[in-house]
């Protein structure tokens, strides 16, 4: 496949932020590859958090979250705290996507492009075929594929080049154990490859 302009400019900018081009890549594809499940795991543990203190709590779940933190028995507080340690990881997770599907779409060549991309194949609740993306992005299939390629890089560079570091830079100093922990999984599929 030939490089693209695109491509060589993405490629400097791995160069320059000394990230491994085709590790990142490739850890960025499995990060796209289970958000989706991610996304719909989260509400489904939302939900069923929700559920759970209305049905035993009230109906009101500010109250409810109120009554458990300081009243409830410990093996109903820790099941309880649980389940919200795992949302709010999750939302993390989610959050340094979300921050680097923004700096794609404000990426000065073809940003917006790569964020349909990035968002019809990966991100939206219900994926598209790959002949409705074509018709809808009014592509052809060789050069999405390419400009697939390089949206998946660029997402790449914006998670470990900057969101990622961002976060990390939050953390330092102030990270309590569920942060770290998520920072820990994060690593983790830094180090998968």
């Amino acid at each position: 496949m030939r490089l693209t302009r695109n491509m060589k400019n993405i490629s400097k900018m791995y160069e320059g932020m000394n990230l491994d081009e085709e590790q990142v890549f490739h850890k960025s594809k499995l990060v796209l590859a289970i958000y989706r499940d991610v996304v719909w795991r989260t509400i489904q543990e939302a939900n069923y958090v929700r559920e759970a203190c209305e049905s035993y709590y009230s109906n009101e779940l500010a109250t409810a979250l109120t009554y458990l933190n300081d009243f409830a028995p410990t093996e109903k507080k820790d099941k309880f705290s649980d389940k919200v340690s795992c949302i709010f990881e999750t939302k993390w997770m989610i959050d340094l996507v979300d921050t680097a599907m923004i700096k794609i779409y404000n990426y000065h060549t073809n940003g917006k492009l790569y964020h349909e991309i990035l968002s019809k194949c990966y991100i939206t609740a219900y994926p598209m075929t790959e002949t409705e993306i074509l018709e809808y992005l009014s592509i052809e299939r060789t050069s999405f594929y390419t400009k697939k390629k390089e949206a998946i890089k660029l997402f790449g560079i914006a998670l470990w080049g900057y969101s990622l570091p961002k976060y990390q830079a939050i953390f330092n100093g102030t990270s309590t154990i569920e942060e770290k922990d998520l920072l820990y999984f994060f690593e983790e599929i830094q180090n998968a490859y």
